[in-house]
């Protein structure tokens, strides 16, 4: 069993005598019975003020006024100032100048029973359009519950490229660093190779030496020994032939064969150094 309360419906009608031909007319129908609805009560106002007091909070309003341009005149400024206070408003129209006396109630009791029912089609209608405004409001709720894991995963992504990008700009310091270092060490090696380079130059426009024992190189041509390395020396000495040098054991020459020729003059030098002196 439904334990929802019946439907709220609050009648606005313009005077006295309209609520006795509504009173009437509610006689002859069971409205809680048929349609599960209370008329809770009937304003007799045409002021706007007291009939918003009056039918604050209805599940429906009708609004009971003559047929005539005033009656409907009056009717929209009760809907226009009611509209938002109340569920749903509904006009209900009222013979044009009747008798109370004579009126048939079963005429207003047909016509709050039409205005009723205006009333829960309309409301039917409007529940169908909040089920549509549900069902979209369940899709943007889901829109927005995608949107926000998009937003979120968004974020994390942001927050994993920000420290990617600050390791990044750490290495970049770090290799800045390591790139000033290295550009100091090549300006000294710059520097060193053009000493080297300088030195190099140097050696070309020399004629290099190359050295040799003198007791070997002796043996080898002669197959003998030396018999006084300091004559080698004095001979030497005493004519200073370019590009030759001796001392130490060593003779310094621009090759072997030139080393070789020297020893073959010093040779033949002591042969006639001994014969001036045999002969003395």
């Amino acid at each position: 069993m439904d334990n929802k309360g019946p439907v709220d419906v609050r009648i606005i009608v313009e005077g006295a005598s309209d609520v006795e031909s509504v009173s009437r007319a509610l006689q002859r129908v069971s409205l809680g019975a048929k349609y599960h609805i209370t008329i809770s009560s009937i304003v007799p106002t045409t002021s706007l003020e007291i009939a918003l007091r009056a039918v604050e909070g209805a599940d429906i309003v009708l609004i009971a006024t003559d047929v005539d341009q005033t009656g409907r005149e009056l009717a929209d400024k009760f809907r226009e100032a009611l509209r938002g206070h109340v569920g749903h408003i509904e006009r209900m129209k009222l013979p044009y100048g009747h008798d109370v006396e004579y009126l048939d109630p079963d005429l207003i009791r047909e016509e709050i029973e039409n205005a009723i029912i205006r009333a829960g089609l309309q409301t039917l209608t409007g529940i169908r359009s909040l089920s549509d405004m549900k069902e979209r409001l369940e899709e943007c709720r889901e829109k927005l519950d995608e949107t926000v894991a998009e937003n979120t995963a968004l974020r994390d992504e942001n927050t994993r490229l920000q420290g990617e990008v600050e390791a990044g700009n750490e290495r970049i310091e770090s290799l800045r660093g390591e790139l000033s270092q290295l550009e100091e060490k090549f300006r000294l090696l710059e520097g060193e190779y053009s000493k080297l380079e300088t030195r190099f130059s140097e050696l070309e426009d020399k004629e290099l030496l190359e050295t040799f024992s003198i007791t070997d190189l002796w043996r080898e041509t002669f197959g003998e020994e030396p018999d006084d390395l300091e004559r080698i020396y004095f001979v030497t000495d005493h004519i200073k032939p370019e590009g030759i040098i001796l001392g130490q054991g060593s003779i310094a020459a621009p090759s072997r064969e030139d080393a070789v020729e020297w020893l073959r003059i010093i040779k033949s030098a002591l042969v006639f150094t001994e014969k001036d002196e045999e002969s003395s």
